[in-house]
């Protein structure tokens, strides 16, 4: 195995392909982790989609069925039920508990897949991380019970509210509009930042005064006591004032001794409120009962963000000193959205960062093992932390690093590793003999292709498109791409020929895994060139799966590739790469992949430390 696979605080950025359960296993030690985020898909009782809305303008949808559910009562997953349960402890004890309520269907597989997870999801956490659980209020309440039985109930922090979306029609019930995130500590010691929501602006109006300076607090609720009695200077009286006779203790607020620029730690109670009453923050007012204090309003001043974060439409200019309205961070994806990249559980950047930013520091390492389109690497990746991306399908593999490269420029790809995705032309021809859809959704990603349509006979012979523009306002311009990892012959060409000919394709491509034939050859020179500004682009090109390992590419005009949605580019360059801990041979841009077959045989087995790391 080459060195740099294990994650610990100096490692770079990776994103492996592969069962999350086995990767975590094998690739991530114990105590690595410092924020752990996961959105796990919910039972369908379906084939799981991944939907891809067009972009070159048209209506249509293409539905592409990623894999298949994994959480249906069955014979695999009654083994993996025992498994869980022989591991005795309070998992076991819970899951027994949801067997005898619940009895032995599909709810109590899709715990059964969650249970093990959780298991190794605290095993990589440090004892000062932290977990953020997404899921639907229809399993909530089951998951809850499993983080109590795996993190403690004592370790549960929040239960956060999300308003997902905007309305929900459903009749003789109310509209379901809202997510559940589950957020738990490993320990007590966990990483915390205070984040705060701005003031609403008639709050400002109605408890602040404004002033030359700005606007400044000054009413009778800004004390600088706190219920209960305490002994000791905090309970004696100050400027005639008796805390303790009224039930109370001097209690200063926080954010108003930060705004001292000396040091106050020596400093007792009292002479802190000498201090803040030489610097003029506190006023007396005889016919008062307390002194109170006196503060400017900061930008970064506010109120704590609650555990309910719900985007209010119509609510701008309501927010003091934006023009955003309330929760605007947070607010979800519509369909005009730029982020939106047509995932269908595509989560907003804006949730991430509230997670990412409570509850880490810059270089600390962020883990989603379910990351989909990789929404948490990317806000991971702006803000400056580590991450570590897990998924199980190659098509998602493929949306996280084009949606990388968007956001971050071609220079992103220095950040980051790809794990287990095939790497030589061995590892190609036997990922198609195992799965010849993974095979497709990979061929096409190494192209920046989508796939289209799955469905028998609707891709008319058509694997996947790829979008450009050559023209300025001009139309959007296609490319057609048939992927074939079996036999090939000119009349694979000559069907492709006609293809583009059909769907009025400047271009089409070939993708194989096997040597082209010079009958081939000789049928795709014979369809001419699409002409540009550029030049000349053979209209029908035939590429090996060898020739992309090395680096080859589609011959066709470099302007703008829309074959995928682009969000907005991120601001600021791309965060630095960390040092690594070990030497890493400098390779191409998809990296040494793992042994085809390592992760099977690796199933079952406990994750060891690599040598002199913990």
């Amino acid at each position: 195995m080459a060195v740099g696979v294990r994650i610990n605080s100096l490692l770079m950025n990776y994103l492996y392909y592969g069962n999350n359960l086995e990767v975590l296993g094998l690739h991530v030690d114990d105590e690595s982790v410092d924020l752990v985020y996961l959105d796990p898909p919910f039972k369908s009782n379906q084939d799981y989609n991944v939907l891809f809305a067009e972009k070159d303008g048209t209506a249509a949808a293409s539905q592409i069925k990623a894999f298949e559910d994994t959480w249906s009562w069955n014979q695999a997953t009654a083994r993996e039920y025992e498994e869980v349960v022989e591991q005795g402890g309070k998992v076991s004890e819970v899951m027994q508990a949801f067997r005898g309520f619940l009895g032995t269907n599909d709810m109590l597989a899709y715990l059964t897949m969650m249970a093990p997870r959780l298991v190794e999801l605290k095993r990589v956490m440090k004892a000062t991380a932290s977990i953020y659980l997404h899921c639907d209020p229809t399993a909530s309440h089951y998951l809850k019970l499993l983080m109590d039985a795996v993190f403690e109930p004592y370790n549960f922090r929040s239960e956060i509210i999300w308003r997902r979306t905007g309305a929900h029609g459903k009749s003789q019930r109310f509209a379901p509009i809202h997510d559940t995130i589950l957020f738990y500590s490993k320990t007590d010691a966990y990483k915390w930042t205070s984040l705060k929501k701005p003031y609403m602006r008639k709050h400002v109006e109605a408890y602040f005064v404004h002033d030359a300076l700005g606007w400044k607090t000054n009413y009778y609720g800004n004390v600088l006591t706190g219920s209960g009695r305490r002994g000791g200077e905090s309970g004696l009286p100050w400027q005639g004032f008796d805390p303790t006779a009224k039930g109370r203790h001097w209690a200063i607020p926080g954010d108003l001794l930060e705004d001292i620029d000396e040091d106050i730690s020596e400093l007792g109670q009292h002479e802190k409120l000498d201090l803040l009453l030489k610097l003029g923050r506190i006023k007396i007012d005889r016919t008062q009962a307390w002194p109170i204090y006196e503060k400017y309003l900061k930008p970064e001043d506010g109120q704590a963000i609650p555990d309910i974060w719900a985007f209010q439409p119509y609510t701008e200019g309501t927010v003091f000193g934006m023009d955003q309205g309330i929760d605007a961070d947070v607010r979800w994806l519509s369909p005009q959205d730029q982020e939106r990249l047509g995932y269908p559980t595509q989560k907003p950047e804006g949730l991430l960062e509230r997670i990412i930013r409570s509850s880490s520091e810059k270089g600390d390492v962020v883990l989603d093992p379910f990351c989909g389109c990789g929404t948490m690497t990317t806000v991971a990746q702006r803000l400056e932390r580590q991450w570590i991306g897990i998924d199980i399908t190659h098509l998602a593999m493929g949306l996280i690093k084009n949606r990388l490269l968007t956001r971050f420029g071609p220079d992103v790809v220095k950040t980051y590793q790809v794990i287990g995705e095939p790497a030589t032309l061995r590892d190609a021809a036997e990922l198609a003999g195992e799965d010849p859809y993974q095979f497709q959704w990979w061929a096409l990603g190494l192209v920046g292709a989508r796939p289209t349509e799955q469905k028998k006979g609707a891709d008319k012979g058509i694997d996947g498109r790829l979008f450009f523009h050559d023209q300025e306002n001009g139309k959007t311009k296609k490319i057609i791409l048939s992927v074939k990892s079996g036999h090939v012959s000119a009349k694979d060409v000559r069907d492709l020929r006609g293809v583009i000919e059909r769907e009025k394709a400047e271009i089409g491509v070939l993708l194989t895994l096997v040597e082209p034939t010079k009958p081939m050859l000789s049928e795709a020179t014979e369809a001419d060139f699409y002409k540009s500004s550029w030049g000349k682009h053979p209209r029908l090109q035939i590429l090996t799966i060898e020739e992309l390992l090395a680096g080859k590419r589609i011959d066709y005009p470099p302007t703008v590739n829309v074959t995928f949605k682009k969000a907005q580019r991120a601001l600021g360059p791309v965060a630095e790469q960390l040092p690594l801990t070990a030497s890493v041979d400098e390779g191409p841009t998809i990296p040494a992949a793992l042994p085809a077959k390592e992760a099977k045989r690796a199933k079952g087995k406990k994750a060891k430390p690599a040598k002199g790391k913990k």
